[in-house]
């Protein structure tokens, strides 16, 4: 009798299973949105077709199939796979999984080491493959959502190629939505617009993506299709991809800061909105819209900074969600405002002659002379007072005697630097003709 429902039990079994985990590749050839490495003449294929594989690091967001491709890899070349994870394993799991190889190893096979979240290891962990690397022991696989240049020891990085897994594009995703139907044998319940965002909402994941198709057919009635707006109060939105201490944060604020910079106010006001959206904290928003204003409006415009100020206390004031339009009004200022690094460069170069010159003493004419010593030493001989003079500019060196006069702020043609420029090359025309005037040297 046990028998006779063997078949059933195993076909619930398998559909128990999640659909991300029914769905996945059972070859290179199969994976999708990674065509780059696994397509015909993708890295991976490469290899695969020279039958040799060497250690890796596969860096991508989630759910592009990092583990996935690991596994394939493993399958492919008859490898051992042999899998860990830095969130749950420590020094004891590392030695276990490297006797495990090199006892494969004596007996003629050798292991595919993959290291889920690779970056969680301290320098001491990540030093510790190193040895069962080289003497191929282990061909390690790690996986990261971090940039390995910053997370992983340069050792590690010498002896392993950094392949980049991307983002799954909406196409890759329609596909894999594609998929799912025909495995699920029926259509989701999703009108075209609903189906275009649902696919937005996966923010490039495929692994989301699935589990999102997953909760549309479990709540679907009988005969039952959502639009976007129902899809949306369906799944409450999943929340965006996106962790304050990681690359999600630094790629958007880089985004946010370069659209500034661009002068493109509709861009820089939407990354804004992705980052209040995601939970970033709008005070951190509000100093890097101050130090936007500084870096890259400077002089050209001298109300940008003091608007980013105000609005950073504005929200301060305010709080969420009252202040974040005082955020968003300065983030459109910034951006339509005219642009100048003008000050931030000559604040770098003034920074590094300070640095090769900070030894030398003003002049002696700019010092005070509190003592008769002093006085006697020349200090604050020969000193005009520039309101004493006409136009109120006595045209006197205030570099240091054996420094000479250095330029670092060149205001550019723009905003409000332009009338700056026109007063420093007035105050430069009369320099000169007091100098002369003088018989000094320019």
């Amino acid at each position: 009798m046990s028998d006779l429902f063997a078949p059933l039990a195993d076909e619930m079994a398998e559909r128990s299973r999640p659909l991300a985990d029914r769905l996945r590749p059972k070859s290179l050839a199969e994976v999708t949105g990674q065509e780059h490495l696994t397509g015909a003449d993708g890295v991976l294929s490469r290899m695969l077709a020279t039958g040799s594989l060497g250690s890796m690091i596969f860096w991508g967001p989630p759910g592009t199939g990092k583990t996935t491709v690991a596994r394939l890899l493993a399958n492919e070349t008859d490898l051992a796979f042999e899998q860990l994870s830095a969130i749950f394993s420590g020094v004891a799991d590392l030695k276990k999984a490297f006797d495990a190889a090199r006892a494969r190893r004596m007996s003629g096979r050798q292991t595919l080491l993959f290291v889920d979240e690779i970056h969680r290891f301290n320098r001491a962990q990540q030093d510790s493959f190193l040895p069962v690397m080289e003497d191929g022991t282990v061909i390690l696989v790690g996986a990261t959502t971090e940039n390995p240049s910053f997370e992983l020891n340069a050792a590690l990085l010498s002896r392993a190629r950094v392949l980049t897994f991307k983002s799954h594009a909406e196409e890759s995703l329609g596909r894999l939505l594609e998929r799912a139907e025909a495995l699920e044998g029926k259509s989701l319940p999703l009108d075209d617009e609903a189906r275009v965002s649902l696919v937005r909402m996966a923010d490039g994941d495929g692994r989301a993506i699935l589990t999102l198709a997953e909760e549309v057919w479990r709540s679907a009635r009988e005969g039952e299709t959502f639009d976007a707006e129902a899809l949306q109060e369906l799944v409450q939105r999943r929340a965006p991809v996106y962790d304050k201490s990681q690359d999600g944060h630094y790629n958007l604020i880089s985004a946010l800061h370069k659209a500034v910079r661009g002068s493109d106010p509709d861009a820089a006001l939407y990354y804004l909105c992705r980052m209040f959206d995601a939970g970033e904290s709008p005070l951190f928003l509000g100093r890097r819209l101050v130090r936007m204003a500084s870096e890259d409006i400077g002089l050209a415009d001298p109300q940008a900074l003091v608007v980013a100020n105000a609005a950073k206390d504005a929200y301060d004031f305010l709080g969420s969600p009252e202040g974040e339009l005082a955020l968003a009004e300065a983030c459109i200022y910034l951006a339509c405002a005219p642009k100048s690094n003008a000050a931030y460069v000559a604040y770098k170069a003034a920074m590094r002659a300070a640095k090769e010159h900070g030894s030398l003493l003003p002049p002696k004419h700019i010092l005070n002379a509190p003592t008769k010593l002093m006085k006697s030493e020349g200090y604050g001989s020969g000193y005009q007072y520039d309101h004493d003079t006409p136009d109120a500019f006595s045209g006197q060196d205030y570099f240091p005697e054996k420094m000479g006069r250095h330029t670092f702020y060149d205001p550019p043609e723009r905003g409000f630097e332009r009338d700056i420029r026109k007063r420093l090359d007035y105050w430069a025309n009369l320099r000169q003709r007091k100098q002369a005037e003088n018989g000094e040297d320019d």
